[in-house]
């Protein structure tokens, strides 16, 4: 257990305007060069510049309050129980971030790519490949969450080529993991945070990021909280017009640990009003084995041991973090 000291304001979570960085050149470069900066010093950044339409943006936060505002029952009849894939809702204390702590105060929905039963993958039986399950009663949600995921993996192709760059390799290193890649939508509610929440319990507890990059939509309230290199603990408040991108696990092991996959949590600082996000969790293909950047590696340390595939990864921390019950 990480227990909860509060956080201080933001001073040096960088904002990257990304609007030069669509073609090679020098501002694609600046721009990697800032990323490579971000990486080490706090693992988190603000992009502006994205170039997704900012309707579409809003209709997600409208989407997350319209779902979390249908009844308990109807809510159920999309429990993750009844999926073997991981999608659909998981109620207050579903999940457990934070080993030792209290189970996070939050309620979720998720989608990933909507597979049918005889796509390949699912056959196969790759971990979390299947269909998504959606709710009824919310006429055009399934429309939104679709585009909306369609546009973040623009986006995360756009990402990994520029992390692949700020390590100084081709930007399309990553090319032969981005045909299908990953992309699981996480709709999430922070009620208001009790006063007196015991067992260190938060709205999401202190952990890392568990895959490659994490583009986070934030409602306009604050809530989370970074670690910096300095083991302080900041706030990253909403910038209207930005997403908050940090990496994980997978992106650290590419980078023979350079790049540092840190602490976050979430504490809703509202008194009376509830948080929406929507995390989006960007991975390359599920058979993709992240293996450590030939660029980071020391030149006597040998060929890296291939390690697990993104697929099974992702399988091993969701089994180890997502509670059964309702």
């Amino acid at each position: 257990m990480i227990p909860y000291t509060p956080a201080r304001a933001a001073t040096h979570i960088p904002v990257i305007d990304l609007s030069g960085s669509f073609q090679p050149g020098p501002a694609q470069d600046e721009v990697a060069a800032a990323i490579h900066r971000a990486c080490r010093e706090t693992g988190f950044f603000y992009v502006s510049g994205h170039g997704i339409d900012p309707e579409l943006v809003s209709g997600q936060i409208e989407a997350a309050q319209s779902f979390f505002a249908l009844p308990e029952e109807t809510k159920l009849d999309v429990h993750s129980s009844k999926s073997p894939h991981w999608r659909g809702y998981q109620g207050t204390g579903g999940q457990v971030l934070d080993e030792g702590s209290a189970a996070d105060y939050k309620e979720s929905y998720s989608i990933a790519c909507d597979l049918p039963e005889d796509h390949p993958l699912v056959v196969s039986g790759v971990p979390g490949q299947g269909p998504n399950m959606w709710p009824q009663g919310l006429p055009g949600f399934k429309e939104q969450m679709n585009a909306y995921q369609a546009a973040a993996i623009d986006l995360g192709r756009h990402l990994m080529g520029l992390l692949a760059r700020s390590v100084e390799l081709e930007y399309d290193y990553f090319a032969d993991g981005l045909g299908e890649p990953q992309c699981g939508v996480r709709l999430l509610r922070y009620p208001p945070q009790p006063e007196e929440a015991a067992g260190n319990m938060l709205g999401a507890g202190a952990h890392t990021d568990w895959g490659s990059i994490t583009i986070l939509l934030q409602d306009g309230k604050a809530g989370l909280e970074v670690c910096n290199a300095d083991g302080e603990w900041i706030l990253a408040t909403p910038i209207e017009g930005t997403f908050v991108i940090n990496i994980g696990q997978m992106m650290e092991r590419f980078t023979g640990g350079i790049y540092k996959a840190n602490l976050h949590r979430v504490r809703n600082g509202a008194q009376d009003t509830a948080r929406y996000s929507v995390a989006t969790f960007f991975e390359l293909e599920p058979w993709y084995r992240m293996g450590v950047a030939p660029t980071c590696r020391a030149d006597d340390a040998g060929e890296p041991e291939p390690g697990l595939t993104v697929a099974e990864h992702i399988d091993q921390m969701v089994k180890a973090t997502m509670n059964t019950g309702y």
